[in-house]
């Protein structure tokens, strides 16, 4: 029997390293990236492999991927977990900011979509998640790059998910809430209808929930897992 692998980008901390744990539990193996060394700390705790690398470039997306396909030979899933991009005053947000949170939120999904696809299409189908966040659809002048940028990333997955469906690849949105791998004042879990912040573990459940099997006819969505935060129906 085959064994199946997931690729993390983002892959050394918080969610990103709590959905590694998820899917090596699921039996996948993994290849991580992650900016520090944290990355490759995990991978050799979970038997996977590891580039230490930052999402916004292109060499180091481009060499995880090599890495993960010269190790397994194939890629089954791809979670995609960026960091935060630059925040401010809506209108004092210098243009190279927002030009740096294009880069940082969704060329990744753009260049590792380029990378997947033929892999996946030759495998017979993949799945493909983009961690993005709550304030996709309600946008926040909290967080203006992010809120305007990953509305773009869910445009994108539906798009794709209608173009490459009949491949049987899948790609889903993961809309996480405020989460406890940030340290956070308690006013954002007073925030949640639930009246705290997010286990890492909890999202990662749902993740690996998309990236597998498990969500076998879900493609194209954008699914709030924000406790209660936002008030879209």
């Amino acid at each position: 029997m085959t064994e199946k692998t997931c690729l993390i980008i983002g892959g050394g901390r918080g969610m990103g390293a709590a959905t590694a744990r998820e899917m090596d539990a699921r039996g996948y193996k993994l290849a991580l990236m992650s900016p520090s060394e944290s990355c490759e700390t995990l991978a050799a705790e979970l038997g996977g492999v590891a580039h230490r690398g930052r999402a916004e470039t292109a060499a180091d997306t481009q060499a995880v991927f090599d890495l993960a396909m010269s190790t397994y030979g194939r890629i089954d899933a791809c979670l995609i977990h960026v960091g935060g991009p630059p925040k401010g005053d809506l209108l004092d947000i210098a243009e190279e900011d927002w030009d740096r949170a294009n880069e940082m939120v969704i060329k990744p999904v753009l260049r590792m979509a380029k990378l997947l696809t033929p892999v996946m299409e030759a495998q017979g189908g993949g799945s493909i998640v983009n961690i993005t966040t709550f304030s996709a659809f309600e946008p926040s002048l909290t967080f203006p790059t992010s809120s305007v940028y990953r509305a773009g990333v869910s445009s994108f997955t539906k798009l794709y998910s209608d173009r490459y469906g009949p491949a049987n690849i899948r790609m889903n949105c993961l809309l996480p809430g405020f989460t406890d791998s940030l340290d956070l004042p308690q006013k954002y879990a007073d925030m949640s209808a639930l009246g705290r912040l997010a286990r890492a573990e909890e999202q990662a459940k749902v993740a690996a929930f998309l990236l597998t099997d498990d969500s076998s006819y879900i493609t194209g969505q954008s699914l709030r897992v924000d406790g209660g935060v936002t008030r879209h129906m």
